[in-house]
């Protein structure tokens, strides 16, 4: 067993049409040992961005701290909210930096890009340990992630509204989740749309 799969996850993001959602689970543990049904895994940059952290635990409290330290220091310093776009790069760049002593995490960026006149460009982003990115129109990461992949190919469907998008996002991270011992206890998912950030928590198998 690796480092990665220490503590397991599951993580996924998907496109809709001028929304996107993220979802994670929520157990914390120590290889097959549960230890909380609480933890956090996916974090708030501003009201059109949101990113997820998969993997070492205590590297996701870490880096997590890094990037609100370095989006607040953007703010101050561009007296402005980061674009979505702009935090893929700062992501890449931060874990790009740790390339020689990398944090055991996989970032997941969620986020929306104001086109003007009311259209908005869905962002999603994932990476490797030293920042390598990759955009699509969903995202995997975690101990489940080979589970996700499947089944987010048969959900995903192009201009989903946010309905939709949570139903999607829901059902991948469930049927994915039954079929990983690591990852479970409870899920959070996150729909931004351009006016607000829908919250839902979702029951899984408490095994």
């Amino acid at each position: 067993m690796s480092i990665m799969d220490y503590n397991g996850s599951a993580m996924v993001a998907m496109k809709g049409k001028n929304c996107v959602a993220i979802a994670a689970d929520t157990r914390l543990s120590q290889q097959l040992c549960t230890i909380s049904q609480n933890m956090q895994k996916v974090f708030k940059v501003n009201d059109r961005c949101l990113f997820g952290l998969a993997g070492l635990a205590t590297d996701v409290a870490t880096y997590s701290k890094e990037l609100k330290m370095k989006t607040n220091m953007y703010k101050l310093t561009e007296n402005r909210d980061i674009k979505a776009s702009t935090f893929t790069d700062l992501v890449a760049t931060s874990l790009y930096e740790k390339r020689f002593g990398p944090y055991f995490v996989v970032p997941v960026v969620a986020g929306l890009d104001d086109k003007g006149d009311g259209e908005y460009e869905p962002v999603i982003a994932s990476y490797d340990y030293i920042g390598c990115k990759e955009q699509s129109y969903f995202a995997c990461a975690g101990t489940s992630q080979s589970f996700l992949y499947g089944v987010c190919e048969s959900f995903y469907k192009e201009d989903m509204n946010p309905d939709e998008l949570f139903e999607a996002v829901s059902q991948s991270l469930l049927a994915a989740m039954d079929r990983d011992s690591l990852a479970g206890w409870g899920a959070t998912v996150y729909v931004l749309t351009p006016t607000e950030i829908i919250v839902k928590n979702i029951k899984t198998r408490q095994d």
